[in-house]
């Protein structure tokens, strides 16, 4: 079966607030003229909002140790002057 989910790409955010227990954070991308621009608003409970954070403080955990790892292998293998290249890469809570 095909997943139908949307996608929505954000480099930022506008503004958050919070009104009767929901937080709602407008996602933005930058315009080609360097200003945000709205493309969506996350709506997420107030009460699972740390439990958000915390997700999303590990993936960002997971990145810099794969990152530092990817660093590492490639000055062992690769002269200090070499042109390299990082790959993608799969995450999992």
């Amino acid at each position: 079966m095909a997943d139908s989910r949307p996608t929505v790409f954000a480099d930022g955010v506008i503004e958050a607030q919070v009104a009767h227990g929901v937080a709602r954070i407008t996602l933005a991308t930058t315009g080609s003229d360097g200003k945000a621009i709205p493309c969506a608003t996350l709506c997420v409970p107030v009460t699972q909002l740390p439990a958000l954070v915390n997700g999303m403080g590990n993936l960002l955990k997971q990145i810099e140790d794969r990152v530092r790892a990817q660093v590492q292998q490639q000055q062992a293998v690769q002269p200090a002057d070499a042109d390299s290249t990082t790959g993608a890469f799969r995450f999992q809570s």
